[in-house]
């Protein structure tokens, strides 16, 4: 299977289980600690958050930024979100990841459980998306699992792309990708694409704030437009 048919799979999967996203927030008392920790992360200023989910995020973003724009590319998440927001300041954005591109800055961008579904194959790619979404002293902050999540997935053996099986309360079965990055290895990493980076493990997790590389061009020192 190539990447992007494992994609088109992810992207069902996702859509198909929103009803029950969610759940392992409620279950996971881990998971209800580490969504405390944005309290203690520099986010500030106008905030674009890539693959807000079901927004279990979203409001503790809007909490310490002057705007929020939430971007998915699943509607039936979103809708989840949208009801779990009323912070006006907040902007929810259905677009596609791999394929969007933000028209302007932000001060932060922040992802919390995406950078694992990323193929690595695109992961050049993306960061660079993150890189010209960032205003000059921008930060990414992102969230994920570290090595020890594998034990808890289906993973799939000899694939090109890391991929586990998930499967669905009404009993259908899909792949994703998942990618369970070392700590180490993504800063050294993110340090040779010339990002300045900080990981630090919590529990299972990682939590990493970044700076990319200062190659701004002519014109790009100026503030968001």
């Amino acid at each position: 299977m190539d990447d992007d048919a494992l994609l088109t799979e992810q992207m069902a999967y996702y859509r198909a289980g929103a009803a029950q996203y969610d759940r392992p927030y409620a279950e996971y008392e881990a998971l209800q600690e580490l969504l405390t920790v944005v309290d203690d992360l520099p986010i500030t200023g106008d905030v674009l958050e890539l693959a807000c989910g079901t927004g279990q995020w979203t409001p503790r973003l809007a909490a310490r930024a002057q705007s929020v724009t939430a971007v998915d590319a699943s509607p039936e998440v979103l809708a989840l979100a949208r009801a779990r927001t009323t912070s006006p300041t907040v902007q929810f954005l259905e677009a596609d990841l791999f394929q969007w591109q933000s028209p302007r800055r932000y001060d932060t961008v922040f992802f919390a459980f995406w950078l694992s579904h990323v193929p690595p194959t695109r992961l050049p790619d993306f960061w660079n998306t993150v890189a010209t979404a960032l205003a000059p002293g921008g930060k990414a902050i992102f969230i994920d699992d570290g090595p020890a999540a594998a034990a808890y997935e289906e993973v799939l053996a000899d694939q090109p792309t890391p991929t586990a099986l998930r499967r669905l309360d009404d009993g259908s079965q899909y792949r994703i990708v998942k990618v369970f990055h070392d700590g180490q290895t993504l800063t050294d990493d993110l340090t040779a694409q010339g990002w300045s980076v900080r990981i630090r493990p919590m529990a299972g997790n990682f939590i990493g704030i970044a700076e990319p590389p200062t190659t701004a061009g002519p014109g790009e020192s100026d503030q968001n437009t």
